[in-house]
């Protein structure tokens, strides 16, 4: 009994030790010590500090020609007055200097939809689902909240319905179209955007109509025409063509004017890539093509210069803004973009490219908040003034709890 007795005296005088109160000196040091790394003076002169290493070290201070020389106070001393440092050496001054910043008004949310009662995950776009349409409307509103502002649309369509002539496109009874009315009739305040294209719609899995294995321009066109259309009728605030077809910028323009819909926006897919980025996306629609590839109509990756023809067609076809996707393998063409129109700038930051972070971070190799926001700051950075990203409601609840909106 006496040796259980001291036993137990020992762990609740053990227990009281680890929860008494902690001098503040000590509390302070240890505080500083895990914030600030080592906190023993370092002394400036750095003589005698190779005395006992066993072999002879170099000594930048000695000789003719000096790599370091000496202060008033004998400290060791790189002779240069333009230090960049001094703009970084604290958060205040970091936030005082810096160039770029990214908001949750900068972001389009795309949201993935389907005609069902449920939602369902998408497996290679973790955190991703197709939404049901009420579950659209309660993450719009929570996306408001957190100060997205706009919203794109993309279907899911029901493989009964496609065709090869995607005439489901423009029934103003479809999905995107029941969606845009739901959207605006309760947050008429939100920003609805939608894809003009017809590969969710067609049974060939292309963003055209198919003849003999071609995609057929100036049909396609016509198509795209009635789309636009019909979704600016159910309230679209901005159409955004998608399909990379010659001459559509126009045509869907003077489309929407005819029809007395000259407040519609153009966000036009200035520079999209015959990327291999896309497959993710194509997953959640089902929409991967039927034959082939999309070579012969999107843009090839190895090419630059051709983004600033499609973004001088656009211009002057009515586009209101242009768009470079995929957005962090393609920063040169939005900084070409950006250096060269005075039209505002959007990046697509792509399915693959978000799965790729949500690969890694569950690997435990990156901290997605902080490769996140970096992601999102150099899109910023390049040139970027509105980033479409499956982060954007995620990215904006980050941004608000550091205080940063």
């Amino acid at each position: 009994m006496i040796e259980i007795s001291a036993a137990v005296l020992a762990l609740t005088a053990a227990y009281a030790n680890a929860f008494a109160p902690v001098p503040s000196q000590v509390t302070r040091s240890s505080v500083l010590s895990l914030a600030a790394g080592n906190t023993n003076p370092v002394d400036r002169t750095m003589k005698g500090i190779d005395d006992n290493l066993g072999y002879d070290a170099f000594d930048p201070t000695a000789g003719e020609n000096p790599a370091v020389v000496r202060n008033n106070h004998g400290g060791v001393w790189v002779q240069q007055r333009a230090r960049p440092r001094r703009n970084r050496k604290s958060a205040g001054v970091r936030a005082m200097v810096r160039e770029n910043i990214v908001t949750p008004a900068n972001f389009i949310y795309p949201l993935f939809i389907h005609d069902e009662d449920y939602c369902q995950d998408i497996t290679s776009m973790p955190g991703c689902q197709r939404h049901s349409l009420p579950s659209m409307l309660n993450e719009v509103g929570e996306a408001l909240e957190l100060g997205v502002k706009a919203f794109v649309l993309f279907p899911k369509v029901d493989d009964a319905l496609k065709t090869n002539l995607a005439c489901e496109a423009y029934n103003p009874e479809g999905i995107v179209h029941r969606a845009i009315r739901m959207i605006k009739e309760k947050y008429p305040e939100a920003v609805v955007c939608t894809d003009v294209a017809l590969d969710p719609y067609s049974d060939q899995g292309h963003d055209g109509v198919v003849e003999n294995g071609v995609i057929l321009n100036d049909v396609t066109v016509n198509q795209l025409c009635k789309q636009a259309v019909s979704q600016a009728r159910a309230g679209a605030d901005i159409v955004a063509p998608s399909d990379m077809q010659d001459g559509r910028v126009k045509a869907i323009r003077d489309a929407l004017d005819s029809e007395g819909f000259t407040n519609v926006s153009i966000l036009s897919y200035t520079a999209k890539y015959a990327s291999a980025y896309y497959g993710p996306f194509r997953d959640a629609l089902d929409s991967h093509p039927g034959f082939g590839d999309k070579k012969t109509y999107q843009q090839d990756p190895a090419n630059g210069r051709e983004a600033l023809i499609e973004a001088a067609l656009d211009a002057a076809e009515g586009a209101d803004m242009l768009m470079v996707k995929p957005g962090m393998p393609y920063l040169d063409i939005i900084r070409r973009l950006k250096d060269y129109s005075d039209l505002p700038i959007a990046a697509y930051h792509v399915s693959g490219e978000y799965a790729m972070l949500k690969a890694a971070v569950e690997k435990g190799w990156l901290n997605e908040k902080d490769v996140v926001l970096e992601t999102l700051t150099c899109f910023r950075r390049a040139g970027a003034d509105i980033i479409l990203t499956y982060y954007a409601k995620q990215a904006a609840k980050w941004i608000k709890e550091d205080g940063l909106y």
